[in-house]
């Protein structure tokens, strides 16, 4: 089975984040990055699936040159190719990141591409069904359960009230979320191996961007609530604010 594997690199989230001077970007300064957990999840899923039908598990990152440390992660975990396509900076959106991993996945052919939900740092949940897009191949989402026999998938997914079972043939794309699987943590001795193991770069291919940061921001803390008791003083102040204030009454 021919299996590839999207990651992406995120600030850890127990990092304490701070917005830049220029306002667009984040200060990288003592951030410590780390593979997308979704998508360890995802490389878990990859070298279970080569253990239970052979073949080999690609692993591909965009970005510059400092993703290359989260490929030695994924080659510490198993993996048996690592590739990088790389850019000459951060400054790209979803749908370069879609057409770039897209384009790829053409030369490799995958009889499955596997990936995250969703990156912890955007959030934006676009990857999986742009690529399927991208590359006309069916694509299934926030999976929890999967099972591939021959050419049939079967995935399983959690909606409000129950789980959603649906049906594929492969080629697919598929999007982990938590509950597939809990991802192996690598052993040191696989750990120092993959220090020097090769990792293949691959030039972006330029791709207009589709959005653009104007400006990032911290939430504001100021509580917009008021606190209040049950006390008479309280009671005929919360009428007065929804009389006045609101205009509720």
């Amino acid at each position: 089975m021919n299996i590839l594997v999207c990651i992406s690199r995120v600030p850890d989230t127990a990092s304490r984040i701070i917005v830049a001077s220029g306002g667009k970007t984040i200060d990288n300064t003592g951030i410590k990055f780390v593979v997308n957990p979704y998508d360890e999840i995802a490389i878990e899923e990859g070298l279970r699936l080569r253990e239970k039908n052979g073949g080999t598990v690609t692993c591909v990152v965009l970005g510059t040159e400092v993703s290359k440390d989260i490929l030695r992660t994924a080659l510490a975990m198993g993996v048996d190719k690592a590739v990088i396509i790389k850019t000459a900076d951060d400054n790209y959106d979803s749908y370069f990141t879609a057409e770039n991993l897209a384009n790829y996945a053409k030369t490799l052919n995958p009889d499955i591409i596997l990936l995250g939900k969703q990156s912890v740092d955007y959030d934006s949940l676009q990857m999986p069904s742009t690529l399927g897009e991208l590359l006309n191949m069916p694509s299934v989402s926030v999976v929890t359960k999967l099972t591939i026999e021959g050419t049939n998938v079967t995935a399983e997914r959690e909606v409000e009230g129950g789980k959603e079972v649906i049906s594929s043939t492969l080629p697919c794309i598929i999007s982990a979320q938590k509950g597939l699987n809990d991802p192996r943590y690598p052993k040191l001795p696989d750990i120092m191996k993959a220090k020097s193991k090769p990792i293949e770069e691959v030039a972006a291919i330029e791709v207009a961007a589709r959005v653009e940061i104007v400006g990032l921001e911290m939430p504001s803390k100021k509580r917009i609530g008021k606190l209040v008791t049950d006390s008479e003083v309280d009671i005929a102040e919360i009428v007065k604010l929804l009389h006045e204030e609101a205009k509720v009454i």
